[in-house]
């Protein structure tokens, strides 16, 4: 086990605004006889002690939680009808959705919850029900809704990415094991920081470092179908399974949810299985919001990036690095300067930091500030960081990073993934003002080829704090040496509003 690195700092907390009062909402009721099916559950009294996640389909997640909502995302594997109940812990307050399940979202349904108890652990449960409304077994979970604004809550939020990517899928005897490190953590928020797939990649029975693996009934992704089946391999995991029935899951993406290094510019590929011209984007972006427990709006669709307020003392800002970005190879310059967030998206991030009342903002970056990324290299830079070549997105970031200076927020952390190995960073981007000074995490990968590069960007006043990753990538060639590098980062922030930031390994 390796040794971790922890930074804390303890802020003057910030007066936040009164909590939002809570509604009280009916039964929800999609096809009209949820009422008469759901006794189907009654008989089944509430557990007292935690619940085990179903080791088949279906699944549940919940996402996209506030004082008084929850975004429930359940998938099956045929056709039918689902039961669903959510106990707000409240007079009256157990909550009953059915749903239908089809083909067209490949038996995916989303369930908006209102009318929950702010702060509390909420507890789930679901039944799939035959043709003659037959009730099969029950699963169930639980998850926690988020506390207003107001109150000092403390919170523990893990994140991570980067899963399944170069023929390192789940072990045939462990699975996905980091999972279960994840889990003895018990984080009440994971943010999947992208990579959650490798649509790009197979899953062979041989794994990259030797080991047997589960392998994955799929090819590389070019059809819906094939996305499709990359996300459910993922999802039969065990341990993810488990994380996903005790958590909130919080969702974005990076490149190989759709192909490597893409961008609506350079989202195509001549190469079989692909067809010349075709643009992956669209599919890949249908794909990753049928699967995941990610809310979906008319007035904004495909919107990715969000933000998720947790108590008095974080504002969580998920960013989408992806479906906005100039291209890689452009070249970046302080006269003609690049975006990879996008005019709409980068006004939404200052606007979040100008008015943010939370102790500490952290903001989810699926791509990190100073490591260069991007493969091949010619192809331009993937990341913030121009390092070597001036194809980076560094004006833009600079730009976040000056304005977040000027309105004197000092309470700023970066979490990131995609480089496969874990790091640390601190940046003072400002000469002029020495005081300002912002963090940068990197965790992963989950379960992937190890990275090994020692380079990183210093235009930005940054300083490298810790570093986790073998001398090379030819040093790891078996998965005993291979699991030492998979990782998380951790968030712990106390009721007081000591902020401790961790890097955890497999053990």
């Amino acid at each position: 086990m390796y040794r971790s690195v922890a930074f804390c700092c303890c802020l003057a907390l910030i007066a936040a605004p009164g909590a939002a009062s809570a509604a009280s909402l009916a039964d929800a009721d999609a096809d009209g006889d949820a009422a008469a099916a759901a006794g189907a559950l009654r008989p089944t009294a509430w557990a007292a002690g935690p619940v085990e996640p179903p080791t088949t389909a279906p699944v549940l997640a919940v996402g996209d939680v506030g004082p008084n909502s929850a975004l429930l995302w359940l998938q099956a594997d045929g056709p039918g009808k689902v039961l669903v109940e959510v106990d707000a812990q409240g007079p009256g307050a157990v909550q009953r959705f059915q749903r239908s399940l089809d083909a067209t979202t490949d038996f995916a349904v989303k369930i908006p919850v209102d009318g929950l108890s702010p702060g509390r652990r909420q507890r789930w449960r679901a039944v799939l029900l035959d043709d003659a409304d037959e009730p099969g077994p029950t699963f169930a979970g639980s998850f926690e809704t988020a506390p207003p604004s107001s109150v000092a809550a403390p919170v523990r939020l893990a994140w991570g990415g980067d899963l399944g990517g170069q023929n390192v899928c789940r072990d045939a005897r462990q699975g996905f094991e980091i999972f279960g490190a994840i889990n003895a953590r018990d984080p009440a928020l994971f943010v999947a920081l992208g990579d959650m797939i490798y649509a790009d990649g197979l899953c062979e029975p041989s794994g990259l470092y030797g080991n047997a693996q589960v392998p994955g009934e799929f090819g590389r992704a070019a059809d819906m179908g094939a996305y499709r089946a990359h996300w459910r391999y993922a999802r039969a995991d065990a341990g993810v399974r488990r994380l996903l029935a005790s958590s909130v899951y919080l969702p974005t993406w990076d490149d190989h949810e759709v192909v490597n290094d893409f961008g609506p510019l350079h989202d195509t590929r001549n190469e079989p299985p692909y067809s010349p011209g075709e643009h992956l984007l669209p599919i890949g972006l249908a794909a990753m919001l049928e699967q995941n427990p990610v809310a979906e709006y008319p007035d904004r669709p495909g919107r990715l990036y969000r933000s998720v307020r947790w108590g008095k003392h974080l504002e969580l800002l998920l960013l989408d690095t992806r479906q906005y970005r100039d291209a890689n190879a452009a070249p970046d310059s302080p006269e003609r300067p690049k975006t990879l967030l996008g005019r709409e998206q980068l006004t939404w991030l200052k606007d979040r930091l100008r008015r943010s009342d939370a102790t500490w903002v952290v903001i989810a970056s699926s791509v990190p500030l100073s490591i260069p990324t991007g493969w091949p290299p010619e192809g331009g830079r993937d990341g913030w960081a121009d390092f070597d070549q001036p194809t980076g997105f560094e004006q833009e970031l600079r730009e976040i990073l000056e304005f977040a200076a000027g309105i004197g927020r000092k309470d700023l952390l970066f979490i990131s993934a995609d480089v496969h190995f874990a790091a640390a960073f601190s940046y003072r981007p400002n000469s002029e003002q020495p005081s300002f000074l912002v963090h940068e995490l990197v965790a992963g990968p989950l379960s992937a080829g190890i990275g090994a590069t020692r380079d990183y960007d210093r235009d930005l006043g940054t300083e490298r704090l810790f570093l986790h990753a073998p001398p090379s990538r030819e040093a790891v060639s078996l998965y005993a040496d291979a699991r030492r590098y998979f990782s998380f980062g951790e968030l712990d922030i106390a009721g007081s509003g000591t902020l401790e930031a961790t890097l955890r390994d497999v053990d």
